[in-house]
């Protein structure tokens, strides 16, 4: 199931978390939240998005 998480922090500090996305698939997800809350302080990707490009570049070098 994919999903959006966002946690606010006691001092108003804000986490969005997508889950069961793949690739770029899951910034584009949370584009929209991301433009709403305003400019993006750190980013860190899930091994999700990796392994999304991992398979692309695997069907890529086998064709």
């Amino acid at each position: 199931m994919k999903t959006i998480e966002i946690t606010i922090s006691p001092k108003g500090e804000t986490k969005i978390e997508t889950k069961g996305f793949s690739g770029t698939e899951c910034r584009l997800a949370s584009q929209f939240v991301e433009v709403a809350l305003g400019q993006r302080t750190s980013e860190q990707m899930t091994g999700e998005y990796y392994n999304a490009q991992q398979t692309s570049n695997d069907l890529r070098q086998s064709s």
